[in-house]
């Protein structure tokens, strides 16, 4: 019995908005220190820029993020001036 190795992943290309988003969420980690609620926030700020989902703030609580050191608040305009930035 053998094991093969897992698939490659593909990553998404540098100048690209899905990029910029998870890198950009990915800078608030000692804010957000799981993994898997960066990535999930990044998903839903992405759906945002799309104009499918909620802006930051309703973002930042409905994830339910565990957060260290800052307010849900404090957070939420931390990303929507860095989202500025992107857009």
């Amino acid at each position: 019995m053998t094991t093969l190795p897992p698939p490659k992943v593909k990553e998404f290309p540098s100048d690209s908005l899905e990029k910029k988003v998870y890198n950009l969420v990915e800078t608030f980690k000692e804010f957000i220190p799981i993994q898997n609620d960066r990535y999930r926030l990044a998903f839903s700020l992405l759906k945002y820029l799309k104009g499918e989902g909620d802006e930051p703030l309703i973002s930042v609580k409905s994830n339910k993020l565990k957060l260290n050191g800052i307010t849900e608040e404090e957070l939420a305009n931390k990303i929507e001036t860095e989202l500025n930035k992107i857009k």
